[in-house]
């Protein structure tokens, strides 16, 4: 590939002295150095680019008597190049060339003019369209910490502080940054100190009055208290420090960033970052989008509302008229039935929110100007279907916001081709008649072929040579040819241009003078071309806010007439937010699993309420325990997005916190074993759960010895109904179910299963009650356990019951097989040791003296 690059000078010459001086001052990033059509790299770049990109690697000049590697792309296909450097965590600074080569004596003056880091993408060519992609800074002092995130792609800036590592770990797991800025001092959770896109960033930065300023700064303003965030230290910290690096890196004042939202974390559900792990909201457990809730009901017509409606899901609300606000919306389409028209206008809109991004920047293409006009060509017929909707829903409400564009929309469709080309880079993208001196310059440049035709036939009569004739080359311009046999019969007015082995060229004034109009002709077009694009681009940008609100608007149109369909392809039904505390859900289903499964989903009911606030759940192995949990949760998180839910219907009352405790694995890097994840997960439900909890616990202490495991989860189970907590346990410790008949809010559940020729079939409905017995040996035979082994544990099930040593509800017996384990039951009393003596002792024997002295010192004992 680079052999098509020019010869690269010897090192210290001017040239390599500019590239060293520059690279010096961005020693961490990849220096994509521009020259000519190729983005060359040089020395350790050049070797980590050719093998990133699986380039050719090769060495041009030398630097201190060795070879300079170097490797090259072409600049016009760099993007997919970026792409893979970015998602292998690169970041690339591109410097290219501002001066004129034609008036440089010395190299052509070059500068940085971006970095592309993974957090500062807007290029639509790097990005998921349907994921959001976050530039994330945090700031702990102290007491606090505080969280900022920008989108660049879309401008939206918000803010928020913590109290905790393990709120900030939920919160990152939520936002999940492409980029993350933390101080080059601060201690992070293992978790966070290994994790792809983390930049340190000098303390110095981490300045609450410099970053103020810097916030000041980016709106206009005095002072920060119009965001509502004055009082926020820790978050304007980190709000400053994500500002300053997206300025720095793209080297522009972000005017697309007019804004800062605060969020309060008490304003939504909390789900910490095991939680959202567990329930699969948008990434499933092994790290793609397959089978998630996101995946289910993500129908949305636009990217832009794709990636809202992502941002729902993970954000559950607990500001009950907002989220019936959304219900009454859904309920609204559902029943006048308009939501499916109104999902056909969407499809011509695009992703509106970042293609004004990137006007904004000055970086829209022309293809992405042709969809602007699209959408606001399609604008008055959506904004018309909306008028139809009564006054103070929340369709209405949206509709304020959508407007249509009328001025701008016929400027656009004037001035663009109906399918312009990628880039404006070689022109043809503004539309004939849109502006007279570019039609002008077009004219002489199209129309060069036909005066050239007319002036050679005139100049072959004019001087009577028929072999003469007119043509042009890059070097020497446009000429008249005649072969060197003819050259002495030319007029006098033929001036020598060049001469040839067979032939010789000459120019005339009528020609020179179409040559310079002709040549100049098309760079004049082209330069008049990019001037008028750069005029669209300021109209666009004069108006960029109230755009970037109707962008906003229509996705939350979109994402509303996806949940409206999901709600009627899904079967769904609204829930009702209740006052009081409880969940009582009827038919409750899975929405995932109930889509993905080949078998008929089994609907189950969930009745807690202040009375029962905790369900033990027995059951065998696949018998469904955790699905029916899931659900539990999926419902009442759904049930807070706004969303209808899958059942015949449900009340959801007040719900803070969705805690889940389901799973095992491991966490290898950090040094901590199953057992050890699981205990941390549990310590941090068990410290942080309220009465307005959902708290949901899998299999709690299976990862210890048997008498360690049932302390620990009959100890936990007792915690949680000391907090109050909904709690739904699912256990296969069989005591666990004794926790009923000690605490009036707890209630035994099982999951229904039947034997059927040594074999088991899952009925997967939930009863009152407690299990039966596990069916350990029927599922392990599923599983492919070898017959012999499982013929040999059958028999080693038979001895054991035949000696009455119950695993399941162990009491310590004199009798019993030698090696066989042993549990003490956890929930009887023990014999106590004055028992044992009585029982020993021959009463007959003693003497009353005896039999008092044994009394008193019973007493004494007790």
């Amino acid at each position: 590939m680079n052999d098509m690059a020019k010869p690269s000078p010897p090192a210290h010459t001017p040239m390599m002295t500019q590239f060293l001086k520059i690279k010096r001052e961005h020693p961490e990033v990849l220096l994509f150095y521009r020259m000519g059509d190729f983005y060359e790299l040089f020395f350790d770049d050049a070797r980590r680019a050719s093998a990133l990109l699986d380039i050719t690697l090769t060495q041009r000049g030398q630097s201190a008597g060795k070879p300079i590697p170097m490797a090259g792309i072409p600049y016009h296909s760099a993007e997919g190049y970026l792409a893979r450097l970015v998602a292998a965590g690169e970041s690339v600074a591109i410097c290219e060339q501002i001066g004129d080569p034609a008036t440089s004596k010395g190299p052509v003056e070059r500068k940085v003019v971006r970095i592309v880091t993974p957090g500062t993408l807007y290029d639509e060519a790097l990005l998921d369209a349907r994921r959001d992609n976050l530039l994330v800074a945090i700031a702990p002092t102290g007491e606090h910490i505080g969280i900022a995130w920008l989108e660049l792609s879309s401008g939206r800036f918000s803010v928020l502080e913590i109290d905790s590592e393990a709120e900030l770990l939920g919160e990152l797991t939520r936002l999940d940054p492409a980029e993350l800025l933390v101080a080059e001092s601060q201690t992070l959770p293992g978790a966070l100190s290994e994790r792809r896109g983390l930049r340190r960033q000098s303390d110095w930065l981490f300045d609450l009055e410099s970053s103020t300023r810097v916030l000041c700064d980016q709106f206009g303003v005095q002072d920060l208290r119009g965001f509502g965030c004055a009082h926020l230290q820790a978050g304007i910290i980190a709000a400053g420090v994500l500002i300053d690096y997206a300025r720095d890196t793209q080297r522009s004042a972000l005017p697309h960033v007019t804004s800062l939202g605060v969020e309060n974390r008490d304003d939504a559900v909390v789900i910490d970052a095991a939680s959202r792990r567990n329930l699969e909201i948008d990434t499933n457990l092994g790290g793609n989008s397959d089978n998630t809730l996101a995946s289910v009901l993500d129908t949305t017509t636009t990217a832009m509302g794709s990636r809202l409606l992502k941002r729902w899901l993970n954000r559950p609300l607990r500001d009950r008229q907002q989220v019936q606000g959304r219900q009454a919306a859904i309920s609204l389409l559902l029943d006048r039935d308009d939501y499916q028209g109104l999902r056909d206008e969407l499809k011509a809109i695009g992703d509106v929110e970042r293609i004004l991004a990137r006007v904004a920047l000055y970086s829209a293409r022309p293809r992405d100007l042709a969809r602007l006009r699209d959408a606001f060509n399609a604008l008055p017929a959506l904004e018309g279907n909306l008028t139809t909707f009564a006054e103070g829903t929340a369709l209405d409400d949206l509709r304020q916001h959508i407007h249509p564009y009328p001025e701008l929309a016929d400027t656009l469709t004037r001035a663009l081709i109906d399918n312009p080309p990628v880039v404006i880079r070689d022109g043809g993208v503004i539309a004939d008649g849109f502006d007279a001196e570019l039609d002008e310059y077009r004219g002489l440049a199209e129309h060069a072929g036909d005066y050239l035709v007319q002036l050679e036939t005139g100049e072959r009569e004019r001087t009577g040579l028929a072999s003469l004739k007119v043509g042009y080359n890059r070097v020497h311009g446009y000429y008249i040819e005649i072969p060197r046999s003819q050259a002495r019969e030319v007029p006098v007015d033929y001036i020598r241009r060049q001469t040839l082995k067979n032939a010789e060229r000459f120019i005339i004034p009528e020609l020179k003078e179409f040559e310079d109009k002709a040549l100049s002709a098309k760079s004049r077009a082209l330069a008049r071309e990019k001037l008028l694009y750069d005029g669209l681009l300021d109209n666009l940008n004069a108006q960029l806010g109230e755009m970037q609100a109707t962008g906003r608007a229509l996705a939350a149109l979109d994402v509303l007439c996806a949940l409206a369909e999901r709600a009627r392809a899904l079967d769904l039904v609204s829930p009702t937010l209740a006052e009081a505390p409880g969940i009582d859900i009827l038919g409750g289903r899975h929405p995932v699993v109930e889509q993905v499964s080949d078998n008929p989903f089994v609907p189950n009911d969930l009745r807690m309420d202040d009375e029962r606030r905790m369900l033990v759940i027995t059951g065998p192995n696949m018998g469904g325990k955790s699905t029916y949990m899931r659900q539990a949760a999926l419902i009442t998180l759904l049930a807070h997005v706004g969303s209808f839910v899958p059942a015949d219907s449900a009340t959801i009352g007040p719900v803070d916190r969705i805690f889940t405790r389901i799973g095992s694995s491991d966490d290898l890097a950090g040094g901590r074993s199953t057992f050890m994840v699981e205990m941390t997960e549990t310590a941090n439900i068990l410290h942080n759960a309220t009465e307005q909890s959902l708290v949901l616990m899998d299999e709690i202490g299976r990862g210890t010895s048997t008498f360690d495991g049932l302390s620990l989860a009959w100890a936990s189970a007792e915690h949680l109904t000391q907090t109050r907590a909904f709690t739904l346990f699912a256990t296969h410790y069989f005591e666990m179910t004794a926790l009923a008949e000690q605490a009036t809010t707890v209630a035994n559940v099982h999951l229904t299963a039947a034997e059927h020729n040594d074999g088991i079939i899952f009925m997967h409905r939930v009863e009152e009650g407690p299990a039966s017995q596990s069916y350990g040996l029927q599922v392990a035979q599923l599983a492919g356990v070898p017959q012999s082994v499982i013929t040999a544990a059958r028999a080693r099930l038979a001895t054991l019951e035949q000696h009455e040593v119950d695993l399941g509800h162990t009491q310590l017996q004199n009798t019993h097989m030698p090696g066989t384990p042993q549990q003490a039951d956890l929930f009887a009393s023990a014999p106590h040791p004055l028992l044992e003596q009585l029982s020993e002792l021959a009463v007959d024997e003693l003497t009353p003296r005896q039999a008092l002295e044994l009394l008193y010192q019973w007493k004494a004992a007790l």
